[in-house]
């Protein structure tokens, strides 16, 4: 019997040194997992045997176990290459023929499918033009290369911060003579503090007598009567003064006095407080240039001009701001509030044959009015041009996104990963692919990082599992095995040489 169990020693040494060389081979293949050669021993039927009299009659490969064990995730920075960290395997269609595999090396062929060396489909989960993704079912992922449509501005969202100590932009005030004016009197208005919110008031200065004034201010009741020296400005709130010449006053004589706004002009930066400007979009996705002017013209009230660049600008509304600095309030041209509270309504022209007027609404409810210096906090629009494909990422989850020309990102689609209940019992099909079988159960598909499925790295590729190091001292192993084996039939002849030479 010496014989049969050297030959199975031999046969069973020889396959564990093909498994090994075959670790050894693909040390360097992405994705691939090592095996380990598993025997059984083997004994002869007898019934008549005793029990404790049994001898083997050599081993048996039982099987070649797959390690299923992680490999190192090497980066490579190529967008389509994918490596799996923890359990699963890519789904794959070879012409509908669903295969599984570890090897995360895709490339897109020329219909923009994404797909392995060996031309088998990626697959996973749709999105549509929206970037809804369908998980409904999987199929073969492919890469739109289509231009995404523009998307027409419809809102402009600012932040701003609106200086309280800004001056007035306002001229010289008015002053007009009225009463029993004395002829040769004459009256002049100053304005001493820029910054003054009292100079948007309008004053009635009204002399009872030659020494004696009351002010009446915006309409109101009139002031106790103060003493007037000649040649003295008369104090007008705190920041303007009414100057007199020429006669002396008399009784009943008036001055009033009103504030003078400077016409706004966008090219005259000494005609508004702050300026900003957004880029928007129409039908069509052409840009052009919405400037946008704040002007201030009474303590806490703000006029707001807007227009394209190329065009001029008009007045929109009114700001208010209460004297803690929070925007409360905005009014349209006809001074009544807006049909949004904090936003205004207004048009602009094009001229590209997109729709025209294009309608917009200005958001300023994130601005305030503090004493720090003008400025933009956040300014945003809802509207984008026509975009191409730039490149894309694959995110943890599966998530295919695109990024486009336009500074817009949308998902094209979502790998998903199979797992099975036995991976020992897939099939090794070659090209780095497996198949399911009835011992590996079904495929148990779900999306990357959900349940006991793992994530996914992109510009990454997952090595072999192979340690060279531990393979070459199997290597030794094996081939000790194998010479020990061939030793026992050697022992076996040099018997038998001893029986026929008695």
């Amino acid at each position: 019997m010496g014989y049969q169990q050297g030959l199975s020693g031999l046969a069973g040494a020889s396959s564990d040194l093909d498994v090994i060389g075959n670790n050894i081979a693909n040390a360097n293949t992405v994705g691939f997992k090592q095996g380990s050669a598993q025997f059984a021993d083997m004994y002869a039927n007898s019934v008549a045997t005793a029990v404790n009299t049994q001898i083997g009659i050599g081993s048996r490969l039982a099987s070649v176990q797959q390690q299923f064990s992680q490999g190192t995730i090497n980066t490579t920075n190529q967008a389509l290459d994918v490596a799996i960290n923890g359990n699963g395997f890519f789904q794959m269609s070879n012409n509908g023929s669903l295969t599984y595999s570890r090897n995360g090396v895709f490339q897109l062929d020329k219909n923009g499918f994404i797909i392995n060396a060996d031309g088998l489909e990626l697959m996973g989960y749709a999105a549509n033009a929206n970037g809804i993704i369908n998980s409904a079912n999987t199929v073969p992922l492919k890469v739109p290369t289509a231009n995404i449509p523009p998307t027409t501005t419809t809102t402009i969202t600012a932040g701003l911060n609106l200086n309280a100590q800004d001056p007035l932009v306002l001229g010289t005030p008015t002053t007009t003579p009225g009463g029993t004016n004395t002829a040769g009197l004459t009256g002049t208005a100053a304005i001493t503090s820029n910054v003054a919110g009292t100079n948007a008031n309008t004053y009635l200065v009204t002399f009872t007598g030659p020494t004696t004034y009351t002010v009446s201010v915006n309409g109101g009741p009139a002031s106790a009567p103060a003493t007037y020296t000649t040649g003295t400005a008369i104090t007008l709130g705190t920041g303007e003064t009414l100057t007199l010449a020429g006669a002396t006053p008399a009784n009943g004589d008036t001055f009033t006095v009103k504030p003078t706004q400077v016409p706004f002009n966008q090219t005259d930066n000494t005609t508004y407080s702050y300026p900003t400007s957004v880029p928007v979009y129409d039908s069509l996705g052409g840009a052009q240039q919405v400037d946008m002017y704040f002007v201030k013209t009474a303590a806490g009230s703000w006029d707001v001009y807007a227009g394209v660049s190329t065009g001029t600008a008009s007045k929109i509304g009114t700001a208010k701001f209460d004297t803690s600095g929070n925007l409360v309030s905005t009014t349209d041209n006809a001074g009544n509030p807006t049909a949004t509270p904090l936003a205004f309504n207004f048009s602009i022209p094009t001229t590209d044959g997109s729709a025209t007027p294009q309608s917009l609404q200005l958001r300023i409810g994130g601005t305030t009015q503090f004493g720090s210096k003008d400025g933009t906090n956040s300014l945003d629009q809802n509207g984008f041009a026509a975009g191409t494909l730039t490149n894309f990422t694959i995110g943890q989850d599966g998530t295919l996104t695109g990024n486009y020309s336009n500074g817009q990102t949308a998902a094209l689609g979502q790998i998903v990963l199979a797992n099975f209940a036995n991976q020992n019992g897939l099939v090794d099909l070659g090209n780095n692919q497996y198949g399911a079988t009835a011992a590996s159960g079904v495929a148990q598909i779900s999306v990357p990082g959900s349940t006991n499925h793992g994530t996914l790295q992109g510009g990454a590729v997952e090595n072999s599992n192979v340690d060279l190091t531990s393979e070459l001292v199997n290597l030794i192993t094996a081939q000790r095995n194998y010479q020990a084996n061939a030793q026992t039939i050697k022992t076996q002849q040099a018997v038998d040489n001893t029986l026929i030479n008695l």
